[in-house]
């Protein structure tokens, strides 16, 4: 308000434009919906299909370690001291976890076409937080040279792009914009199913009367019936009509019949246009033991993988100055996601010792346990006597000749 008393007072006051409008602001100035989608965010969202591959995306990627990494001739070394490292490894600001602040930044480029956007605060050239911005507060302009350079402001302030981490789907739309038809007929589905089974029940038949009987005689006619052959008691009873009335039952259209098979359908679209497996969001109708592990590891592969690329681009280029980032780079440990059972685990390690791929200190931090002396020696264990951590032996002595 004190800001605003000043602007008044020298004759500026700053305005909002409509040029770029959030989601809110179009859907009240057209009556339609989200970026020009046939559904909305809040809508989609109420679809657990959608929900749950958001979530899904999202999620595993905020639960991933984020190492700093230091180059060192021609290898790459955990560096825990620089100012980043240790943001990242306590929290990026005073309100916020590391794992909310990826999880929000993918589920935002998830569902907003401008992207997940978030603002890196600097002190000099130290970096003293990371604040992501919800995308109502955030205006994304994009160069007509056709070089697709973004500008940023956020509420109305101008930033320099070197202070913002931006991540943004494919195409320059997101997923769930691109899918809002598929999400869409869902919730048309959803809405539809849940109006019959609120408002009533689909009758078995009906009784046809050749001839008027008057409001008495439907009552008594409709009172007969229901005592006569409704409830469990009266199941299979021959059915007695009068006056020419006839009984036609009524029979499922093929659309209804499929109803379900629909449903599902639509369930797998979603999961397409998400790019996760359907046995992922627990559609699990054709998941057996051998596909869902191999549909897993595609999930791995070439879903998750493409947004944590993305992810560590965008926090290395915002995160690190221009002279820093050919010494410096940001990593995901995408062991969590690999890992298997111990057996399995400790065979692996076993191997990659005996072969000298790993030295034994290598193989403990595998399993998180700290190293031990002499660890650091590539040597396979399982031959000869003189290994790491064995005793040497001693010749026998004869005396002096």
């Amino acid at each position: 308000m004190l800001q605003f008393l000043r602007n008044f007072g020298r004759g500026r006051v700053d305005q909002k434009s409509l040029g770029n409008p959030t989601d809110a602001e179009y859907a009240l100035f057209t009556g339609g919906s989200v970026a020009g989608s046939s559904v909305s965010l809040a809508t989609a969202l109420t679809v657990p299909a959608v929900q749950s591959s958001i979530r899904l995306i999202s999620e595993a990627c905020a639960t991933l370690d984020i190492i700093v990494e230091k180059r060192d001739g021609t290898a790459w070394v955990a560096e825990t001291e620089h100012a980043v490292a240790r943001l990242l490894a306590d929290q990026p600001n005073d309100w916020t976890s590391t794992f909310e602040l990826i999880r929000d930044l993918v589920a935002t480029a998830l569902t907003h076409d401008r992207g997940g956007v978030a603002w890196v605060n600097r002190v000099g050239n130290e970096v003293r937080e990371i604040v992501r911005y919800e995308p109502a507060h955030v205006t994304v302009d994009f160069s007509a040279d056709g070089r697709q350079e973004p500008g940023f402001k956020i509420n109305n302030r101008a930033e320099d792009a070197q202070d913002i981490i931006h991540l943004r789907g494919p195409f320059g739309r997101s997923c769930l914009a691109l899918a809002a038809d598929a999400i869409g007929a869902a919730k048309d589905m959803e809405t539809h199913a849940g109006k019959l089974f609120k408002n009533g029940a689909r009758p078995s038949g009906v009784i046809e009367m050749l001839k008027g009987i008057g409001d008495d005689g439907l009552k008594k006619m409709g009172e007969a019936w229901r005592k006569a052959h409704e409830g469990p008691d009266n199941a299979g009873r021959t059915a007695i009509l009068w006056d020419g009335a006839t009984f036609r039952p009524i029979t499922l259209n093929s659309t209804d019949a499929q109803f379900l098979e629909n449903r599902k359908f639509q369930i797998i679209e979603i999961a397409r246009a998400f790019r996760v497996p359907p046995s992922m969001i627990y559609d699990l109708d054709r998941a057996t033991w051998s596909n869902s592990e191999q549909m897993g590891k595609e999930f791995l592969s070439y879903s998750l993988e493409p947004w944590l690329r993305a992810l560590e681009g965008a926090l290395r280029r915002a995160l690190f100055l221009a002279e820093e980032r050919g010494d410096f780079r940001i990593r995901f440990d995408r062991d969590d996601l690999t890992r298997a059972d111990l057996n399995d685990r400790a065979t692996a390690i076993n191997s990659l010792i005996a072969s000298r791929v790993l030295n034994p200190n290598e193989g403990r931090a595998w399993i998180d346990l700290p190293p031990r002396d002499g660890g650091e020696e590539y040597a396979n264990p399982n031959t000869g006597s003189n290994q790491p951590g064995n005793s040497p032996t001693q010749e026998p002595s004869n005396g002096p000749e």
